[in-house]
């Protein structure tokens, strides 16, 4: 199973709260088999204690440190809010990636992520792309680098 797959992208989303946001992250990642129901429950914990705003409109949601046990698999969803969402602060976040990551995998995920996301020409991008493949070729080349 691949950490990045187009059931894992979804386009256009227009979540009314970041809490809707993250449930949409997370629910691609349950329906692929990464995580288990409850690992949403702690995506939004996480996001209560510490917000997982990046900057540059981006959000990476993931579950606390004790949700390991609900992860089976690494992945990474991905939903693109054009409108954006605020994410507190009157931060809009208009790209928000959802990670499952088994071990220290995440690190690794997270650090790929920002390189990628840190290009505004990538987020620019992605933004614009009007399929899931479009993202996922994105999101592929960036993470082979």
């Amino acid at each position: 199973m691949s950490i990045l797959s187009i059931n894992k992208i979804k386009l256009n989303a227009q979540p009314f709260n970041k809490n809707e946001a993250i449930i949409m992250a997370g629910q691609l990642l349950i329906e692929a088999g990464h995580a288990s129901a409850a690992y949403i429950d702690k995506m939004l914990e996480r996001e209560e204690t510490l917000s997982t705003y990046m900057g540059n409109g981006l959000a990476i949601p993931h579950g606390t440190q004790d949700s390991k046990s609900l992860i089976s698999s690494t992945g990474l969803s991905i939903v693109q809010i054009p409108e954006g969402v605020d994410f507190g602060d009157g931060e809009k976040a208009t790209l928000v990636i959802g990670i499952a990551a088994v071990g220290d995998d995440h690190l690794d995920i997270l650090t790929n992520v920002a390189m990628i996301c840190s290009e505004e020409e990538n987020v620019e991008r992605i933004m614009k792309a009007s399929t899931p493949e479009e993202i996922l070729h994105i999101f592929e080349s960036g993470m082979e680098s």
